[in-house]
């Protein structure tokens, strides 16, 4: 018995090495990368179609953007654009003017940014409290909005 014993606990697998691994969700990844010519959108693109997991891979040499689609990590991606394209990537920072209830507030635009796009300052909590409006001055802005109906007449 106790040499059954033995043998049993031998054999037995650690759970680590029967555990499966996580799957990868499908997602988009968004990226600033610096591109000054087709060579540079050619280098990027040909970096990241033959990573594993990637479906698709556009590039934006004039917004200086690219957006992989797939099952792959961001941190994977921007460390491939650095290992064999030799291009420093970080995360597309800006969105649509449209999302940002302040969009010419200091910290928000950015005249580097695309037309119609500003920098992302909902996440950032530096600029965040400029970008936003303060409970008083969506007060006062509502009050005088075409939207409501109980607003000033007199103009």
């Amino acid at each position: 018995m106790i040499g059954l014993d033995l043998i049993t606990e031998l054999c037995t697998v650690p759970a680590k090495i029967l555990a499966k691994k996580k799957r990868k969700q499908f997602q988009k990844v968004e990226l600033k990368v610096r591109m000054d010519c087709e060579g540079c959108e050619r280098k990027v693109r040909k970096a990241l179609e033959d990573m594993k997991g990637v479906s698709s891979v556009e590039v934006e040499p004039k917004q200086n953007k690219v957006t992989v689609s797939g099952y792959v990590e961001q941190a994977e991606v921007v460390e491939r654009l650095q290992r064999r394209a030799g291009k420093k990537a970080e995360p597309w920072p800006y969105v649509p003017y449209d999302v940002v209830p302040h969009p010419y507030a200091p910290g928000a635009y950015d005249k580097k940014a695309p037309p119609g796009y500003v920098r992302n300052v909902l996440d950032d909590p530096d600029v965040g409290p400029l970008a936003r409006a303060s409970p008083t001055e969506e007060k006062y802005t509502s009050a005088f909005s075409d939207d409501n109906p109980n607003a000033c007449a007199v103009m």
